[in-house]
């Protein structure tokens, strides 16, 4: 448990992400690993069949992990106040209505799971085995919620740390789990998502009695879980707003894929790879973004509004700073990851990845301002600004598809998002602009 609203900025910052970037590193690193072990024991048929997933299964997840990390920010808050009561009572809340809006959500992608792998242009010879490895990790997404409220709420009191043990058992029961389900027991693709709900819902339940026991004030009562319009309008309106946000930004990711998808297994598998790459260059973007939105939830509480203008100043200039070792690496080792991921010597595969990511590195310094300011101001309740923002992505890269892409193929695909990126970035500055001169006078004229 860690008090974000006194001490040193830069420190605190730090030794808050230090165990988030860990746990997304330890997490990304898994789905790396996942890539391969699928692509060695299956082939790259199967590869290419569980990537051509990967934009809706995104989509999906993050609207799941918006959610609960909305939900997380008004923990912040109330933590940072020191309304103990209040915090018992969001994280039943939490509980509630996150298993509501999980089941929900099941139900409805799963019924409609088929027709939209078809709307994606999934190609035939992929279709069965894409439909059986989507199916199971959508039909056990509770899991992967509860998991993720548990995990939220444990950062929102500071507590960034236990998370990271947590996942790292997981990625290793999921490891020896994928190797067990698909050579083993020869489940193809199948065994590959078995073993991804089997290690989160282990998971969720060790974390959750770590939690109640470690910390009273996550521990809840009946009474906690009694319902209020008021709490429940609030986490609703910050939990979606978060939620919607993500999948607003996926949805576009989605519309993409369906252009992907219709240039063959190569060029689908060369983006597979180049997005988890991407995902592992991004990583500390989203590790400072989440850091922010508790920060400056925290603070926020507290009523610290200089200290939100400096740890938003200190976040931003971190992250450019990883940007310029992230350029280095795109233009020295990146063909050598590609080739280890996919077990191959595919020099179309290989050629075509290490564009993507060579081109698009050059902007991730606006990447970087738009996933710290975008979770910045969610901590401090904005839960406008950044839907504007993931509009404007939606929009730019449902016109761009139907245009760009279909007149440069995949060259379309690589030049869409630095586009959409310098579009999207302008109203979050905006906006943070704002609300630091705002806050910079509260704090001198209280």
């Amino acid at each position: 448990m860690k008090d974000l609203t006194k001490g040193n900025i830069v420190r605190l910052i730090l030794e808050f992400a230090i165990p988030v970037f860990f746990s997304m590193l330890l997490q990304m690193t898994y789905n790396l690993v996942d890539t391969k072990i699928i692509g060695y024991i299956l082939g790259e048929a199967s590869l290419s069949a569980v990537g051509s997933t990967n934009s809706i299964n995104t989509m999906v997840v993050g609207f799941l992990n918006g959610l609960t990390n909305g939900f997380a920010v008004i923990a912040a808050q109330y933590f940072g106040a020191k309304d103990i009561k209040n915090l018992k009572r969001t994280v039943a809340s939490s509980i509630r209505l996150g298993l509501i809006i999980s089941i929900f959500l099941t139900v409805e992608v799963l019924i409609f799971l088929k027709p939209f792998l078809r709307i994606l242009n999934t190609p035939e010879n992929l279709l069965t085995e894409s439909y059986n490895y989507i199916f199971i990790i959508f039909a056990g997404m509770t899991l992967l919620m509860f998991y993720n409220v548990c995990a939220a709420l444990l950062r929102a009191i500071g507590d960034s740390i236990t998370p990271l043990y947590f996942l790292l058992f997981s990625v290793t029961l999921n490891i020896g789990a994928d190797i067990f389900f698909m050579k083993v027991i020869p489940l193809g693709v199948r065994g590959a998502a078995i073993a991804t709900i089997l290690s989160q819902g282990i998971a969720f339940i060790l974390c959750a009695i770590y939690m109640m026991k470690k910390y009273e004030i996550l521990r809840v009562g009946k009474s906690d879980f009694k319902r209020s319009a008021s709490l429940d309008s609030k986490l609703l309106s910050t939990g979606l707003s978060m939620g919607f946000m993500n999948s607003l930004i996926n949805i576009g990711s989605v519309t993409m894929q369906s252009a992907i998808n219709s240039f063959g297994q190569n060029i689908i598998l060369a983006h597979t790879t180049a997005r988890r790459l991407t995902e592992l260059f991004m990583m500390t973007f989203t590790v400072l973004g989440q850091t922010m939105a508790t920060f400056c939830g925290q603070n926020l509480g507290a009523g610290c509004y200089k200290r939100i203008v400096k740890g938003l100043k200190t976040a931003i200039l971190l992250g450019w700073i990883w940007c310029v070792f992230i350029v280095i690496l795109a233009y020295t080792l990146v063909p050598t990851f590609v080739k280890i991921l996919i077990s191959s010597d595919n020099k179309e595969v290989i050629d075509t990845a290490s564009l993507y990511l060579r081109v698009d590195t050059i902007l991730y310094w606006v990447t970087a301002m738009i996933t710290i300011i975008r979770n910045a101001l969610q901590g401090l309740g904005d839960k406008i600004t950044p839907i504007v923002s993931s509009s404007i992505e939606l929009v730019g890269k449902i016109i761009l598809t139907f245009t760009l892409i279909k007149v440069c193929g995949y060259w379309g695909v690589i030049l869409t998002e630095p586009i959409v990126w310098v579009l999207m970035v302008i109203p979050l500055i905006v906006q943070a602009v704002r609300l630091c001169n705002k806050y910079n006078k509260m704090e001198d004229m209280a």
